[in-house]
């Protein structure tokens, strides 16, 4: 696969405000559980890229190689999450899926039975922003196996 553009060079400042708005998300959550989540998202949107880097730095800042491999299947690895970050990661699923343009009470239910309504709002801020790189990545085509952790930092 042959890189199409990079984005940085082609328009750095759309670049540097998603950069920007990154640092901002997530602000209280368990930085490993932000890690699984992006992981999560870049998984279903197929981004090398992210898969790459979110795996990585996971890994980097303490996350197990179990809960790496396994969080595509959270809720059958109750052994390794909490029903707290098992919410958090179907929340995850929802909000990058939205094909039935909405995400389902159901799921918005069990997130807010264990996070409170600013947590919520740091958790989609978090989904909201790995999908925006996601999206940016796949489409460029910007290729997955060369980052190093903190690269980005």
């Amino acid at each position: 696969m042959t890189q199409r553009l990079n984005l940085y060079k082609a328009a750095p400042d759309i670049y540097k405000a998603t950069l920007a708005l990154s640092q901002q998300v997530g602000q209280g959550i368990d930085p490993g559980l932000k890690y699984l989540m992006e992981l999560r998202a870049s998984q279903i949107n197929k981004c090398a890229f992210c898969i790459d880097m979110h795996t990585k730095d996971a890994r980097h800042h303490g996350e197990t190689e179990e809960r790496i491999s396994l969080v595509a299947a959270f809720d059958e690895a109750d052994e390794f999450f909490s029903e707290k970050e098992r919410a958090a990661l179907a929340f995850t699923e929802a909000v990058t899926v939205l094909t039935d343009g909405h995400v389902p009470d159901a799921v918005y239910e069990r997130v807010a039975k264990h996070w409170t309504e600013q947590e919520i709002a740091q958790l989609i801020g978090i989904i909201a922003v790995i999908n925006t790189w996601n999206r940016f990545n796949v489409s460029a085509r910007t290729p997955g196996g060369h980052y190093k952790p903190g690269q980005y930092a």
